[in-house]
């Protein structure tokens, strides 16, 4: 019934396995794809019919089932929701590389679906993911012009690792995902912890050669299963005679582009839009128009930036666009700073929490805790533009994660600084790189807030316009030169190393060559912008906000717990009820208290120390008459803690009853003289007044 096709090669030390024609046969290409005993099935659909629209209709799809990992959903219904950050954040990688490699031509809607069925607890699914998505396109038959490979690379110090293990991430000071064809990179995705220039670029060269083992497999696999490739036509009828129209206005365009000021340079263009357009009738084809229009300005801003070195608002290829930044924008915040560069601005706002703020995030690994959120987001206002406000999209959960990834590994650990950190970007302005703006501010935003980062941490986005043998990098990008140029290359770190790095490109490959340029052309940015920045804060405040929580964090005996916490929570409800504070206390004894202020956070101390101090033997304290009783009288002391003063150790003369020397309700100093068989304490009135002669009536 079934024509199973399989490859199986070594890849870093484990199988990696490629399976195709039993499951999904009515996809234009599924693969199963199975690394050590983490499995992927993609597939590739195309709709049978070409869509008119001026841009390619490509949707990528991953989704972790919880059968996977064995695990059930959480929630009521039971079953997989909406997508996690990480499952959009697969999307994306995914979708990335793959993207440049479809025919310019190829309009028709296109579906790649990964699903991971099967988890070890050992092999991240996201490479297996991309691989699987390549080998499903390479055999569908569809105008994809790879196959390509991935992997992820990793550095202990000393040597690069290839797909390293889950349980191996928190060894290494990279965590490094590259993707390419046989000539070179498409997609870099990365995490570091201050690596200088050379070791990243020698991670990517790493990753390169050693990916090739994966695309050379799903050759291998294609010449036995592939499907006959869909024809395309290389060159539209309509497109020679829309070219000859539209290369007349090549002059205006080129004047247009010499407008500085983004909003002219705007209102220019569509203007020349508008003029083109009017030269067709109503029968055009308008989406292949535009398309031949964008080729044509395109070419006017490329061939201008290779000739001249001279870019749309004038400057060279390495200058940064003026910076302003300000911190304490909004006063009332526990921290907040304004970045602006050029015509992109970022508002970032700090918010510091208690561990009960932090996110608890469900993946195939179980539950963990996020003590450091970024949140982005791009309203449609900062590109000048009315449109729809709703959730977070694909494109501001990735831009909010690279910032994520560039701050993350400046950050104190939770034992240096007890807080959940928030930060919020406001994009208010955008033409160019919002994501390392925001990198930009919020370095600025923690620092005013308080928050011991290790080192102030700056981002700048390289491009590239690259025609045959001649190119040129450039460095700050405008969102123009993004649109029409070959390469978006963001770089955020230290003056010390590199944090982060992200690479998308347009074209086919880049080499390595370019690379190295762009990394050293990027980090002499980076000095400038850190330079520009340390102008409005030079190093972290020493003082939290007046209105931030303040926290506490003791450790206490685990046999004390059960008294702090208390029947039912009663003791603990108690205390925070009683002192506006939250408390947290895990089973090792580690205990935090977050109260409003100092005024709050001392009396919730001084409850808790109440309970969990012990008595000393000969220590005199404060205590209160609760019980009084013909042997004695009971006293509470050291909050709920009582103890029993013998009626003979009242006073130094006899005495006969117990209300004769005190009554309930009495404020009373007693001395602990010793402790029962069973724990109880033994206090003294009259050997306190023996000691500071004193009487109990005064």
């Amino acid at each position: 019934m079934f024509e199973v096709y399989r490859k199986e090669v070594m890849f870093g030390g484990r199988k990696l396995i490629f399976e195709t024609g039993k499951i999904a046969r009515q996809a234009n290409g599924a693969v199963m794809v199975t690394y050590g005993g983490t499995s992927v099935l993609c597939t590739a659909v195309a709709s049978k019919s070409k869509n008119d629209a001026d841009f390619f209709p490509l949707t990528v799809n991953y989704q972790e089932k919880a059968f996977a990992a064995g695990k059930i959903p959480g929630g009521f219904f039971k079953r997989e929701g909406r997508p996690t950050e990480k499952e959009t954040l697969v999307c994306r990688l995914i979708d990335r590389p793959i993207r440049p490699l479809f025919h310019k031509n190829f309009k028709n809607e296109t579906q790649i679906i990964a699903t991971v069925l099967e988890y070890d607890f050992e092999n991240d699914p996201d490479i297996v993911a991309i691989i699987a998505a390549s080998a499903a396109l390479t055999i569908s038959g569809l105008p994809f012009m790879g196959p390509l490979g991935a992997c992820r690379v990793g550095w202990d110090g000393k040597k690069y690792q290839l797909n390293p293990k889950i349980d191996e991430y928190d060894n290494q000071k990279l965590d490094l995902v590259v993707a390419g064809t046989t000539e070179g990179v498409l997609m870099v995705e990365s995490e570091a912890q201050e690596l200088n220039e050379k070791i990243m670029l020698g991670a990517v060269d790493f990753g390169h050669k050693e990916m090739k083992v994966v695309i050379n497999a799903i050759i291998e696999l294609a010449e036995v299963a592939a499907k006959e490739p869909i024809e395309i036509e290389d060159n539209i009828p309509e497109e020679k005679e829309y070219n000859k129209i539209v290369k007349k206005f090549s002059g205006e365009f080129e004047k247009a582009y010499k407008i500085k000021e983004k909003s002219e340079r705007v209102d220019a263009i569509d203007l020349i839009k508008e003029d083109i357009l009017n030269k067709f009738d109503e029968d055009v084809n308008t989406n292949l128009l535009l398309s031949v229009i964008k080729k044509t300005e395109s070419d006017v801003v490329r061939t201008s930036v290779i000739k001249t070195k001279k870019r749309i608002d004038g400057r060279d290829n390495k200058t940064v666009r003026k910076i302003v930044a300000e911190v304490g924008t909004l006063p009332r915040s526990h921290g907040s700073a304004l970045f602006t560069r050029g015509e992109t601005q970022a508002l970032v706002v700090t918010t510091l929490g208690s561990s009960q703020d932090t996110q608890i995030i469900d993946g195939l690994n179980g539950d963990s805790k996020e003590h450091f959120m970024l949140h982005y987001n791009f309203p449609p206002y900062s590109v000048g533009e009315a449109g729809r406000v709703g959730s977070p999209g694909r494109r501001e959960i990735g831009h909010g994660k690279l910032a994520w990834r560039a701050i993350h590994p400046l950050l104190p650990t939770v034992e240096e600084f007890p807080y959940t950190v928030r930060i919020v970007s406001e994009i208010t302005e955008s033409n160019g790189s919002s994501s390392m703006a925001t990198v930009c501010g919020t370095s600025l935003a923690l620092m005013d807030a308080g928050v011991p980062i290790k080192k102030p941490i700056a981002g700048i986005a390289m491009g590239l316009i690259k025609e045959k043998d001649k190119f040129v990098v450039l460095s700050d990008i405008l969102g123009d030169e993004d649109h029409l140029g070959d390469m978006d290359f963001k770089v955020a770190g230290t003056k010390d190393g590199i944090t982060s790095l992200q690479m998308d490109i347009k074209i086919t490959s880049i080499t390595s060559e370019i690379m190295k340029i762009a990394l050293d052309q990027a980090l002499e940015g980076r000095k400038y912008i850190l330079a520009e920045m340390k102008k409005a804060i030079s190093k972290t405040r020493t003082n939290l906000a007046e209105n931030a929580p303040k926290i506490k964090v003791m450790k206490i005996k685990t046999e004390k717990i059960k008294e702090i916490i208390g029947p039912s929570g009663k003791v603990i409800k108690g205390i925070c009820e009683n002192t506006n504070s939250k408390i947290d206390i895990d089973d090792s004894g580690v205990l935090k208290v977050a109260s409003p202020n100092d005024e709050s956070l001392d009396k919730a101390l001084k409850m808790i120390n109440d309970i969990i101090v012990e008595p000393e033997m000969g220590v005199i304290y404060n205590g209160k008459v609760v019980k009084t009783v013909d042997f004695g009288a009971f006293v509470n002391f050291l909050g709920n803690r009582d103890g029993l003063v013998h009626i003979s150790e009242l006073q130094d003369q006899r005495t006969e009853k117990t209300t004769d020397v005190c009554k309930e309700g009495d404020e009373v100093k007693v001395k602990v003289i010793g402790f029962d068989d069973r724990g109880k304490v033994k206090l003294s009135i009259k050997r306190v007044n023996q000691e500071t002669g004193e009487d109990l009536d005064n």
